[in-house]
């Protein structure tokens, strides 16, 4: 009988399975370190190299920046002068930034006959003569010695349409392009920003080798932008869209915190910081840092403005408004507000009201901003009482103003509020907004006998504020214009330019010892 021997290949077949997966984990392992050992290699290597040639790299190119800074301001250098650069692009706007600008030059070139004065525009449309010639017209200003123009071609880096997302960044970096251009076409002793690009701080401290100032008008991010967005409140910087939406407002306030940091370190690049404000002052200590900056109030012209009579019976019930058409300016709000004012009244009333406004059209986006006003008017069936005025001459501002029972100013945080104390100076009744400058430095409103204006904040209180003014008697007006004039000599040129010259003196000693 023959046995036949029957063996079970399963368990084989499984233990040969197990040994090839075993080998194939082995050669995974040894190959895997392998690549590992390679990798580490090659990067102890990079790291070896970045070691031994960066720094003398990095030392090389900095000796190489500083031969051509030093090269470029020896060709700069004029003998035996100070040269003092402005950077502001849109000089010849004629708004109050302009007459801080204006007012500065005269300043120094009264007190400092060695000091030639640059100023860095983007106004190519226009010559030195048209950019004086409005100065003098619009603001009443005009230098005492020639004044050095330098045209920019890259303004448009800086222009709010161009980033229609990021847009703080956006123009930010825009005007690192803008600086270069101005410090390759010229390299000043001192270097001014005198409109708001801290940007540009550092390029021309640290490239350029200038001693620096800025003169701060409104600090580009502030403390209370950042509590907008985390409040999802909507507002002309805060899109409702992103508002309404919690994640969007989350990532905008992220994006705020950072962007506040990378501008509070341009900030301090400066040798002086000049504010124009209280409120700017203490923005500018938070994210700038820094304890040792000088409150300079700007040049208001109130001396002119104070020789307009201040009789109310030859004054008509019109309400004046005086500023540049920007968005932050909320036009709006004067416009409803004087709506909301028109419909408490009888219609028989309403030819004797107007609302006149007075202000710079920059460009294209501020006459589409000006388009859309008379849009708003025309919809809310008030056109024939609203009048716009722009880009008009000093003399037909002061003729408009003598006219005008109220002067209105609407800005949410306004930095100081030039157009505020001109109104006070010029003989109206002035109603502002109630935050900024004119809550803080400006307007009175308290006790009743020392009032010097109203404040309000939205279009019930403005309406009501106005009706009560202009419902006033002539002797009440005129006794609140009375103090309000008082108030706003505190403002005149003399005492900008002492201010101004005090804060700035160090920084020609500086200029001095160097030479």
């Amino acid at each position: 009988m023959r046995l036949k021997l029957r063996i079970n290949k399963t368990p084989i077949v499984i233990v040969i399975l197990i040994e090839l997966i075993c080998f194939r984990n082995s050669c995974q392992t040894f190959l895997t370190s392998m690549m590992f050992s390679v990798v580490w290699q090659m990067i102890g290597k990079v790291v070896l190299v970045i070691i031994l040639v960066l720094p003398p790299l990095v030392f090389s190119l900095w000796m190489l920046l500083r031969a051509v800074r030093d090269y470029r301001r020896r060709m700069c250098r004029r003998e035996g002068r100070i040269t003092v650069g402005f950077f502001h692009p849109y000089c010849n706007a004629g708004g109050g930034g302009e007459r801080v600008l204006w007012c500065a030059i005269r300043s120094l070139q009264t007190r400092y006959p060695q000091v030639d004065c640059i100023v860095y525009t983007g106004d190519c449309d226009a010559t030195d003569e048209d950019i004086l010639t409005r100065a003098s017209d619009r603001l009443g200003v005009e230098p005492i010695r020639e004044v050095e123009f330098i045209y920019l071609t890259n303004r448009r880096w800086v222009e709010a349409d161009r980033y229609p997302v990021l847009t703080l960044l956006g123009q930010s970096l825009g005007s690192l392009v803008l600086g270069w251009e101005a410090l390759r076409k010229f390299v000043p002793d001192i270097y001014i920003d005198s409109m708001g690009y801290a940007f540009t701080l550092p390029l021309f401290r640290y490239l350029g080798g200038c001693k620096i100032s800025a003169y701060v008008h409104y600090p580009t991010i502030s403390t209370d932008m950042l509590e907008k967005v985390r409040g999802m409140e909507s507002t002309y910087n805060n899109r409702s869209r992103v508002a309404r939406s919690p994640f969007l407002s989350q990532l905008k306030l992220i994006y705020y915190k950072i962007f506040a940091q990378i501008y509070g370190r341009a900030g301090r690049s400066s040798d002086v910081v000049m504010v124009n404000s209280t409120w700017t002052r203490g923005h500018v200590e938070k994210i700038w840092g820094q304890s040792s900056i000088h409150t300079v109030y700007p040049p208001c012209d109130v001396i002119e403005f104070a020789k307009l009579p201040l009789e109310f019976s030859n004054k008509q019930k019109h309400i004046v408004s005086v500023g540049q058409f920007r968005p932050e300016k909320d036009h709006q709000l004067q416009i409803r507000s004087f709506h909301k004012l028109i419909s408490r009244l009888h219609s028989t009333q309403y030819a004797a009201y107007k609302l006149v406004l007075i202000g710079g059209c920059r460009n294209a986006d501020d006459q589409a901003r000006v388009d859309e006003l008379k849009k708003l008017a025309e919809e809310l069936e008030i056109s024939e009482y609203v009048e716009f005025c722009l880009n008009v001459p000093f003399s037909t501002l002061k003729e408009r103003m003598a006219q005008s029972t109220a002067g209105i100013h609407t800005m949410w945080n306004e930095h100081f509020g030039i157009g505020v104390v001109e109104l006070m100076a010029g003989g109206t009744v002035v109603l502002a907004h109630k935050s900024g400058g004119p809550l803080m430095d400006i307007v009175t409103t308290q006790p009743e006998d020392e009032r010097t204006g109203y404040l309000a904040n939205d279009i019930e209180s403005y309406s009501q504020c106005l009706e009560e003014i202009l419902m006033l008697p002539n002797t009440e007006c005129e006794a609140i214009c009375k103090r309000a004039r008082l108030s706003a000599l505190r403002y005149d040129e003399e005492m900008f330019t002492k201010s101004f010259l005090s804060a700035f003196a160090p920084l020609i000693d500086l200029v001095l010892q160097r030479q």
